[in-house]
């Protein structure tokens, strides 16, 4: 039993540190977000983003199916403009490599060689602009570790955007004041 409550404990830790996605967002408290129904895309902030036009797509693609599944509606006269823009970043990890050799009564440790890996880190902005006074009125942000195969590329952008976007839009909680 204890074997396998250490088991246990071992893979929720490793399930946990699978390349986890940071989250937050900053919103203007003055704004009634009831107020917004319909969006669109901020079409020349978007062109400006340094990123191919494939994960551009991929981007816009998860955007709008999470607007939809908000019950937001896409307009050419929207509420909200939404923009977006990335930032990635390199990291170089070196660590050295230990092995074991031997026979019998026990094993030997000898010193290896060290490696090195890189993983790049990518951080997702999403921007919410009101429409009619031009300001930004919520903006989510996203960090971590970028899908390094091409074929977990979309899966793992749909995750950054589900994940920033389930902040939007924000719970305003009352004050005593408000509730008489």
């Amino acid at each position: 039993m204890k074997t396998f409550k250490i088991f246990l404990l071992l893979l929720l830790i490793t399930v946990g540190a699978c390349s986890p996605i940071q989250v937050d967002a900053d919103y203007d408290k003055a704004t009634d977000f009831s107020q917004y129904k319909t969006y669109n895309f901020l079409k020349d902030g978007i062109a400006k983003v340094e990123i191919s036009d494939l994960d551009k797509k991929r981007i816009l693609n998860a955007i709008d199916n999470e607007m939809l599944a908000k019950g937001y509606t896409k307009s050419e006269t929207p509420d909200l403009m939404v923009n977006f823009f990335t930032k990635e970043m390199d990291y170089v990890n070196v660590s050295s490599y230990y092995g074991y050799w031997g026979y019998g009564w026990g094993w030997y440790p000898y010193y290896g060689y060290p490696y090195a890996y890189t993983t790049t880190e990518g951080t997702l902005y999403i921007d919410l602009i009101d429409a009619k006074k031009k300001e930004l009125v919520w903006q989510g942000v996203g960090a971590g570790v970028l899908a390094e195969k091409m074929s977990e590329k979309e899966q793992r952008i749909n995750e950054f955007v589900n994940r920033i976007l389930i902040q939007f839009p924000p719970e305003v909680k009352k004050d005593k004041k408000d509730k008489k």
